[in-house]
């Protein structure tokens, strides 16, 4: 896995020339909640879909 210093260059790298300090940490800040989210599945620090569902709809007793 890259540094987090690495991982900034390669998506500025890929960015069009024209990209705007929006655009940069737009791309930064998915880019760390994507690898923070896939920590937590890892972690198992998940809930079931279905656990989500039923307390949304008003069933989580």
């Amino acid at each position: 896995m890259p540094s987090a210093k690495d991982a900034a260059r390669q998506i500025i790298e890929h960015l069009p020339e024209q990209a705007t300090w929006d655009d940069i940490m737009y791309e930064l800040y998915v880019k760390q909640k994507l690898e923070e989210g896939l920590a937590d599945i890892e972690a198992g620090r998940t809930i079931p879909h279905e656990e989500i569902k039923a307390e949304l709809l008003g069933r989580g007793d």
